[in-house]
């Protein structure tokens, strides 16, 4: 039987095939949502899908995009965003 904490959902159960040959069952975290634009809320690209401790050990280059408003709007709300402003 599992152990109490991982009785619920919140962790998910994967098949992991060990040295021996036998196949176990392990319990992990879920992942978090994907991040989503927030004009469009469309999934943003090229952010990883990770948990905090995890975000924490990734490079600052692979965790947003280079662009003005990375992480925070996609390519194409950024672009509308930055010729509005241009415009005014």
């Amino acid at each position: 039987m599992p152990q109490p904490r991982f009785r619920s959902r919140t962790h998910r159960r994967v098949q992991t095939k060990l040295p021996g040959g036998n196949v176990a069952l392990h319990h992990v975290e879920r992942k978090p949502a994907s991040p989503k634009c927030a004009v469009c809320k469309k999934v943003l690209k090229g952010i990883p899908r990770e948990r905090p401790y995890k975000m924490q050990t990734i490079a600052r280059s692979k965790k947003t995009v280079e662009r003005p408003f990375g992480g925070n709007l996609c390519s194409e709300c950024s672009r509308k965003k930055i010729k509005s402003e241009a415009r005014v």
